[in-house]
């Protein structure tokens, strides 16, 4: 009788269902974590890029085609590895005055949970003065 009253004690079932849910529960904390640093980096590359129009858009006639953008760009995306950051500035025409200016960068991003790659690609980001 005593036996029969242990194997239906329920004692241990928290603990079997805190097993069961932990894992689940540490990966969309992980998950959420993960797209947070992939949108601040979506977020810090579009102001850069935005910073990058404006200069090229007021240097215009500096003569450098695009390079003091091209370094604007790289300057104002602090918390981005430079040696990633891809940056391309081109004009209509660079010594024409009200043509367009179009700034294009990219990094690359990958959303990795508990080792599995969930989505990776390239963050872009284009501005047009």
């Amino acid at each position: 009788m005593r036996l029969r009253n242990e194997l239906r004690s329920d004692d241990g079932q928290a603990l079997v269902e805190m097993a069961m849910v932990l894992p689940i529960l540490i990966a969309v904390v992980l998950g959420i974590a993960q797209f947070g640093v992939a949108y601040n980096n979506y977020v810090t590359l579009t102001d850069a890029t935005r910073a990058g129009a404006r200069k090229a858009a007021v240097s215009r006639f500096v003569g450098d085609a695009g390079a003091s953008a091209v370094a604007t760009v790289k300057s104002s995306a602090t918390n981005l590895t430079a040696s990633k950051l891809s940056v391309s500035v081109t004009s209509t025409n660079w010594t024409v005055p009200g043509s367009d200016v179009t700034v294009t960068a990219s990094y690359p991003y990958s959303i990795n949970i508990l080792g599995w790659t969930v989505k990776s690609g390239d963050l872009t980001s284009t501005q047009k003065e």
